[in-house]
C-alpha cells in the first residue's frame, strides 16, 4: 500500500525507546500489545509489554491527506509498529488496538464516516491486519476510553454505566448489564442528542445538539459570539464567570442545564448506576460536578439517580482501552499467534530500519 502523506514524519524522532513511568497505569500483566489512537490532529501510540508497562509513548501529526487520509493513516500505523520493533526488540506484540474518531462499526472493523478526516466505509481492521500481520481490533476513541474507565477506573463498581467525554465535542460510551452497547457504531453520540430544537445549528446539520451548547469548544465560541471577546478557551470563560462576568455566568449556566437535561434523559431511558465524566471540561472539578449533580437531581422524580463522578484515568485512557481490547483479541487468537511464520512475518520487516 502506498501513501502520499501530506505531513512530514520522522520515525527516528517520533518514538523514543525510553519507558514511560506508568506506575499509575493499572493495566497489569498480559500479552504485549500495541495501542494507536488516531485523532483529528495528532496520533498517539504506545507499546505495552507483558507487565503492562507503557513503552515509547509518542504523539505525532496525523497524516492529513484529503481523500487519501485513510490510506496514509494505515501506513503510519505500519511505520509505528516497525519502529517499536526496532526500539524494543525484546518485546513481541501479539495484537494491535487501533482507535479513530467518527462513526465506527466495531464488529465489522469499519470506519463508517469521519467528515473531518475525509473517509467513509474504510475497512481499517482488515487493511491493518494485512499490512501489519498482527490481529487488530478497531473501535471509536471514546468507546476505548470508556472501556478503560469501566474496567480499570471510576466505572469499576458499576454494571450499568455511561462514560461521557467532554472536550471539543461530546461523546459517550455505554455499558448495559456489564456489556458495551455500540449499536453498530451509532450508540453513544450523546453530543448530537438535541437539547434545544431552537438552538444553534450543529456541524452535523441538526439544531440544538448538546455539543453546540455544552462542549468546551461551544462554551468558548458562544462567549465570543455574545461579547465579541475571544477567550483562550472554556477554562477562561469559567474563570470570567467566577469573577462575576454576567455573560460568562449565563453561558456556563446554560451549558450545565443542557448537560443535566441529557443526563436526566439517560436516567429515564438507560437508568445507569453512574455517569463518569472525563475530558477537558471535567478538569473544572467541583465547578462542574457540584451544580451538575444538583440540577440532575432537580430534574428527576422516581428515576434511578446516577452517581455523577469524575473519570480516574487521564489523557491516555484511550490508549489503555485500546490495549485492553488488543489483549482480549490476542487471547482469543492465541493458537494462530503461536505460528512461527506469522510472528516472523510481523517482526521481520523491521530489520531494514535498524
Amino acid at each position: 500500500m502506498t501513501s502520499r502523506s501530506a505531513t512530514p514524519f520522522s520515525l527516528t524522532s517520533a518514538v523514543t525507546p525510553n519507558a514511560v513511568n506508568s506506575e499509575a497505569l493499572p493495566l497489569g500483566d498480559g500479552d504485549a500489545v500495541i495501542a494507536i489512537d488516531v485523532g483529528g490532529t495528532d496520533t498517539k501510540a504506545a507499546l505495552f509489554d507483558e507487565s503492562g508497562q507503557m513503552l515509547g509513548l509518542s504523539r505525532t501529526p496525523t497524516p492529513l491527506d484529503g481523500a487519501n487520509t485513510a490510506t496514509s493513516v494505515i501506513t503510519r500505523v505500519h511505520e509505528l509498529t516497525q519502529q517499536f520493533a526496532v526500539d524494543f526488540p525484546g518485546v513481541s506484540p501479539r495484537a494491535v488496538g487501533l482507535l479513530a474518531p467518527g462513526l465506527v462499526d466495531d464488529d465489522a472493523g469499519i470506519g463508517i464516516l469521519s467528515t473531518n478526516l475525509h473517509w467513509s466505509n474504510v475497512p481499517f481492521k482488515q487493511l491493518t491486519e494485512q499490512l501489519v500481520q498482527l490481529p487488530t481490533t478497531f473501535t471509536h476513541d471514546v468507546r476505548a476510553a470508556g472501556e478503560a474507565e469501566f474496567r480499570l477506573g471510576a466505572g469499576r463498581p458499576y454494571r450499568d454505566l455511561v462514560v461521557m467525554v467532554i472536550g471539543t465535542g461530546i461523546a459517550a460510551s455505554l455499558f448495559v448489564d456489564g456489556h458495551a452497547h455500540t449499536g453498530g457504531g451509532y450508540a453513544g453520540e450523546i453530543g448530537h442528542a438535541i437539547v434545544d430544537p431552537n438552538g444553534p445549528v450543529c456541524a452535523c446539520g441538526s439544531r440544538g445538539c448538546l455539543e453546540t451548547i455544552a462542549s468546551a469548544g461551544a462554551i468558548a465560541r458562544r462567549y465570543e459570539e455574545r461579547t465579541g471577546v475571544r477567550p483562550t478557551g472554556a477554562r477562561d470563560v469559567l474563570a470570567r464567570a467566577a469573577d462575576g462576568d454576567v455573560a460568562a455566568e449565563q453561558i456556563w449556566s446554560e451549558a450545565l442545564d443542557a448537560l443535566a437535561l441529557s443526563i436526566a434523559q439517560l436516567a429515564a431511558v438507560l437508568a445507569p448506576e453512574a455517569v463518569v465524566i472525563g475530558g477537558g471540561l471535567a478538569q473544572a472539578g467541583d465547578t462542574l460536578f457540584v451544580p451538575l449533580r444538583e440540577r440532575v437531581d432537580a430534574l428527576l422524580s422516581f428515576h434511578r439517580r446516577p452517581a455523577i463522578v469524575p473519570a480516574l484515568i487521564g489523557e491516555n485512557a484511550g490508549l489503555l482501552g485500546a490495549a485492553l481490547r488488543a489483549r482480549d483479541l490476542a487471547r482469543a487468537a492465541a493458537p494462530a499467534l503461536d505460528s512461527p511464520a506469522l510472528v516472523s512475518s510481523a517482526l521481520g520487516s523491521s530489520a531494514a530500519l535498524a
